[in-house]
């Protein structure tokens, strides 16, 4: 719906939850902006009032609470982290032509946007902040094919080792963290192929003629409640009531 039906479909309107993630990422990404020695538990929490907006909230009420929740969740990150040195990269896009198995020519191209890309000890780690209403752990660090092709591309694009992710929850300000070895990249590595060429191969049998409500079923569940793209979606409205645009915030 994103990518190939034009005219693109209706989405919904803005969601707190994704406001609140966005302020904190740009708070802390200013924060590495200025000099190691003003990196304090105070200027964080000045910039997240900088860059704070109130859409998606159900009232000036409950955005002020989330902005003062928001605004203590930066400043215990920096109390209790580290945020002297200098990252790598900060939302670093990284992208590296890539093949599963060693030795073959590249299948497919992985590429995205890091959050935070760390040098320790001359390896490189890849950070993802986390704001949801759930603090992570190790299966869920290990298991993210997002963050393990961060680490590829990272090593990749940047020429040095990267095998280690974590997530940085702010709100419980808990860290997963989760080491790869080879194969469990190669691991990810496939199933990124094998979902690349299964959307190849649908992509363009549509463009072929295809039946789209066929290639691309609506497969209704509880998430259909928040989906951007309900508006445009029959199966999806009809799976159940909408989420109020607020219901996704940390409690």
């Amino acid at each position: 719906m994103a990518y190939l039906d034009r005219p693109t479909p209706q989405r919904t309107g803005p969601w707190a939850h994704s406001t609140l993630g966005a302020v904190v990422h740009n708070a802390l990404r200013a924060l590495f902006d200025v000099p190691p020695a003003r990196r304090t538990p105070e200027r964080a929490a000045a910039l997240l009032s900088e860059h704070w907006q109130d859409a998606g909230f159900a009232d000036a009420e409950q955005a002020a609470t989330y902005r003062a929740r928001a605004k203590r969740w930066v400043a215990e990150y920096v109390e209790h982290h580290d945020v002297t040195s200098d990252p790598v990269g900060l939302e670093r896009w990284v992208s590296a032509p890539v093949n599963p198995e060693p030795g073959q020519p590249a299948s497919m191209i992985i590429e995205g946007r890091a959050d935070r890309i760390d040098q320790r000890g001359g390896e490189l780690v890849i950070v993802d902040y986390k704001t949801g209403r759930r603090a992570p752990d190790e299966y869920e660090a290990r298991s993210s094919q997002a963050l393990a092709m961060y680490a590829v591309a990272a090593e990749r694009t940047l020429r040095r080792p990267c095998t280690k992710v974590e997530l940085h929850h702010l709100p419980s300000g808990t860290v997963a963290e989760a080491t790869h070895t080879p194969e469990s990249l190669r691991r990810h590595l496939r199933r990124a192929e094998e979902t690349a060429e299964d959307v190849r191969l649908a992509t363009d049998t549509l463009e072929a003629g295809g039946d789209g409500d066929a290639l691309f079923p609506a497969r209704p569940e509880r998430r259909c409640s928040w989906c951007d793209f309900r508006p445009s979606c029959e199966a999806g409205q009809a799976a159940g009531a909408a989420a109020k645009p607020w219901e996704l915030l940390a409690p």
